[in-house]
């Protein structure tokens, strides 16, 4: 008898069958992860020189601001990323 785990995995693999990356397709995934991280570190190091200047100001409006940049700012380049990367796993796909 079969356990629910194994059984809803079956069907996952019937659903969406697992896909097999190439090892080319593997180093660009990666290489995109590492692209990815660094466009973050880069733009946190920016916003990061602009949030000491209004922590020394007292700004906690422009602070706030520059908080909710940041984090926009991740999401939009992880986006984009996570856009590449499929690409890259699907190569046929648009």
């Amino acid at each position: 008898m079969k356990s629910a785990y194994e059984l809803a995995m079956e069907r996952l693999s019937k659903s969406s069958p697992t896909v097999k990356l190439s090892d080319e397709q593997k180093r660009q995934l990666a290489d995109l992860d590492s692209q990815c991280a660094a466009k973050i570190a880069e733009r946190e190091l920016l916003l990061q020189g602009e949030m000491a200047k209004a922590t020394q100001k007292g700004d906690a409006e422009a602070m706030e601001q520059l908080e909710k940049q940041l984090a926009s700012d991740r999401k939009s380049i992880r986006a984009d990323f996570d856009e590449k990367k499929e690409k890259v796993r699907n190569p046929g796909a648009k």
